[in-house]
């Protein structure tokens, strides 16, 4: 049985994004920068799938960029308000411990340039404390940046609460929802941000595409030099059958979200009840408050990557955190901000479901996940010796 359960790496292009990339390859074809009726035609297309985008966030259509995925959103949004919180004093970025590493990385890159980063700590359920967030907040700060959900473990931020502190103390409000968007309800103004980074592939949507919202009145600089695309702020041609595609596969998703949350839910229930019968493991994450579809254990005694390759043996896609981290050595650094030792967090395993997932994949994936584990612990001089009393357990 094929079984494929890293939706959060990527979905496959939906119906929708397909048909919507197809037409407009063929037949809208022109640069919307031209003034020819080919170009004025695909320009049209531009600005119609720019409405209908921001239609769906709550926002207005001047408040949408076209960009190329969530990295380069989140990296545009960041350094914006970074450089320009600078030219007032403000040089403090506070963030937290379990960003996804397009913003993780930019902000230790406006570290090395003499910013003061504050990353906040999480609880074990992976959710940061607003009241520590709050802590944080003084007239030094340019930017907060906190996730709305969270790409390993699924958990979801308490954004709203947080965008309306950083709204009373006039402090710009970044999210990366890349991992929300098209899966749960999304609004700029119910948030309250400033800045918003999404990204088409994560909603059934082709990959190389996305979008930033950016709040009327807040800083926006320019990463890539060229033409004046995306209003002087995003130059090169604009990927019209990608966007066209990201805007189906975006209205798809929410027009489908309710009954697909249900569904993902109902799996997701069943998944994580089947694999909490294995002994010494653990969910990562909170239980309730979390995407549906996300089931993220740690298994005590194995090594991740090995489960990874032997599920794959059995036609189970999985992973053990983000996929931009895949090969790195490291344990994950959401898995040690919410408290799993080393040991433990090298054990980990990631299955995010998708709504083309059936029951009958879930029994499989739940009976191979548990023959695998008992083999590699078979196998594992740490189990033997967690298993004769030589090591305590630590799960």
């Amino acid at each position: 049985m094929f079984v494929y359960a890293d939706h959060a790496a990527t979905t496959k292009m939906s119906d929708a994004a397909l048909k919507a990339y197809t037409m407009t390859a063929e037949e809208v074809y022109g640069n919307p920068s031209s003034l020819h009726s080919a170009g004025q035609r695909a320009k049209e297309v531009l600005t119609a799938c720019r409405e209908r985008i921001a239609s769906v966030l709550g926002a207005d259509a001047r408040e949408i960029y076209f960009t190329s995925g969530g990295s380069e959103s989140d990296n545009q949004a960041i350094l914006s308000a970074a450089y320009a919180g600078k030219k007032k004093g403000k040089c403090k970025l506070v963030s937290t411990a379990i960003e996804h590493h397009a913003v993780f990385h930019t902000l230790n890159k406006l570290k090395k340039e003499g910013f003061e980063v504050v990353l906040l700590p999480v609880g074990e359920n992976g959710i940061v404390s607003v009241s520590d967030v709050e802590a944080a907040l003084g007239d030094d700060v340019a930017l907060v940046s906190v996730m709305l959900a969270n790409n390993e473990i699924g958990t979801i931020q308490p954004v709203e609460a947080i965008g309306a502190l950083c709204k009373a103390r006039g402090i710009l409000f970044h999210t990366d929802a890349v991992q929300a968007v098209g899966h749960i309800p999304v609004q700029v103004d119910a948030i309250g941000c400033d800045y918003l980074a999404l990204s088409a592939h994560k909603f059934g949507g082709p990959k190389g595409v996305g979008a930033l919202y950016v709040r009327r009145g807040a800083p926006l600089s320019s990463l890539i030099e060229g033409g004046a695309q995306e209003r002087g702020k995003r130059a090169g041609t604009e990927d019209l059958p990608a966007i066209a595609a990201m805007t189906a596969a975006l209205e798809a998703s929410v027009s489908d979200m309710d009954a697909a949350s249900a569904l993902l839910k109902h799996l997701q229930d069943k998944l994580i009840a089947g694999l909490e019968t294995i002994p010494h493991c653990a969910l990562n994450g909170d239980r309730t408050r979390r995407l549906p579809g996300n089931v993220s254990f740690c298994f005590e005694g194995i090594e991740g990557e090995s489960l990874l390759l032997l599920l794959d043996e059995k036609g189970i896609c999985a992973s053990s955190g983000s996929a931009c981290t895949s090969g790195s050595l490291d344990p994950s650094h959401v898995l040690l901000a919410i408290g799993r030792v080393h040991d433990v967090a090298h054990g980990s395993l990631r299955l995010t479901l998708g709504t083309d997932n059936t029951e009958a994949q879930i029994d499989y994936t739940i009976a191979a996940v548990k023959e695998v584990v008992d083999y590699l612990r078979n196998m594992s001089p740490v189990w033997r010796d967690l298993r004769e009393g030589r090591r305590s357990y630590i799960l």
